[in-house]
C-alpha cells in the first residue's frame, strides 16, 4: 500500500485529508514565546489578532526530524510519499530526507520537493492520489511528479501589504503607499520561491475579479480535473463570484475551495486569494 504524508503548509481541507488517509505533519507557528501546531492549536484569525496587536508577524519553523520519523516509523511494510514546502522557503524537506535516512527507509519513502506551497502542494498531492487508484507503483508516482510540478501554477493576490511588511518583505513606505493607493500586488510561485508580478489597483473585490479573470487564457488551457480557490478569510460573495466564473469557463471538473493554514496566512494576511491549478503543457 502506498499512503501520503505531507506537511502542513499543503492547505487541504480536512475533508480531502481523511478521504484520502492523508498524514499531516504540522509546522510550528511561534506568536513571540509561545510555540504552536499549525492547523492543530492555532488558527488564522488567532494569528491576525496576536499579529495587529504585536505588530509583528509571528516566526514560523519547519516539523523537526523527530517529527517526520514519528509519523514515517511503523511495521506495516508500507511504501510512502511525503510532499513537502519548497526547500527553498523551508528545512522541511531536509529534515524529512534526514528522518528517512535516519530510519534506513530509503527503499520505500520517496519525499517529493514541491517547489511549490500551499495547495500547489496540494495539487499534486492530488494527482498522487489519482496514480494510486490508478494502480501506478511509487516509482512510476514519482517520476510522473517530476514532470507535472512544472506544470503547476500557484499565484494569489494579497489584500493587504501590511503583513508582508511585518514580516521584512517589503519596506515600511511601500506599505504605506501600497495601502493609500489600494494596491494588490499578484504573487507567483515559481522556480521554488514567491515572486510580485502585477499589481491590481481598486477594491479588494475589484481586484480579485481582475486577477481572475486576466488567467482566462492560461485557465482554458488546464488540466480539467480540478482547480483550487485557496484563501485567508476573504467574504463568501466574492469567493462564489470567482467559484461561478471558473464554472462558467466548463473546463474543470471539480472546483474545490480551501482556507489557507496558519503558515501562509501569517505571511499574507487577511482577504488573499488564489487560484491555483495544472496547466496541460
Amino acid at each position: 500500500m502506498i499512503r501520503i504524508i505531507s506537511d502542513s503548509t499543503s492547505d487541504l481541507s480536512k475533508e480531502i485529508i481523511d478521504k484520502y488517509g492523508i498524514a499531516i505533519v504540522p509546522l510550528y507557528v511561534r506568536l513571540g514565546s509561545e510555540e504552536k501546531k499549525d492547523g492543530v492549536d492555532i488558527t488564522p484569525e488567532q494569528i491576525y489578532k496576536w499579529s495587529n496587536s504585536s505588530g509583528e508577524t509571528p516566526k514560523t519553523a519547519a516539523p523537526s526530524v523527530q517529527d517526520y520519523m514519528n509519523v514515517l516509523e511503523d511495521n506495516s511494510g508500507d511504501e510512502f510519499i511525503v510532499f513537502t514546502i519548497s526547500s527553498t522557503m523551508s528545512a522541511s524537506n531536509n529534515n524529512c530526507r534526514l528522518a528517512v535516512e535516519e530510519l534506513e527507509m530509503e527503499d520505500r519513502v520517496r519525499v517529493i520537493d514541491s517547489e511549490n506551497l500551499s495547495t500547489g502542494i496540494g495539487l499534486l498531492i492530488m494527482e498522487a492520489v489519482d496514480c494510486i487508484g490508478e494502480g501506478k507503483s511509487l516509482d512510476e508516482i514519482v517520476e510522473y511528479l517530476d514532470d507535472v510540478k512544472k506544470r503547476v501554477r500557484a499565484s494569489f493576490v494579497i489584500d493587504t501589504l501590511t503583513f508582508l511588511h511585518r514580516g521584512g518583505r517589503c519596506s515600511g513606505i511601500a506599505a504605506i503607499v501600497g495601502n493609500t493607493l489600494k494596491l494588490h500586488p499578484k504573487i507567483v510561485v515559481s522556480g521554488g520561491s514567491m515572486h510580485p508580478d502585477k499589481k491590481y489597483r481598486g477594491s479588494s473585490d475589484k481586484c480579485i475579479m481582475n486577477y481572475v479573470k486576466d488567467m482566462k487564457d492560461e485557465l482554458l488551457q488546464a488540466k480539467k480535473d480540478r482547480v483550487f480557490i485557496t484563501h485567508s478569510g476573504c467574504n463568501s460573495e466574492i469567493v462564489d463570484e470567482v467559484r461561478n466564473f471558473l464554472k462558467n469557463l466548463d473546463v474543470f471538473l471539480d472546483i474545490v475551495e480551501t482556507r489557507a493554514g496558519s503558515v501562509v496566512s501569517s505571511h499574507c494576511g487577511p482577504g488573499t486569494l488564489g487560484v491555483l491549478f495544472i496547466s496541460k503543457t
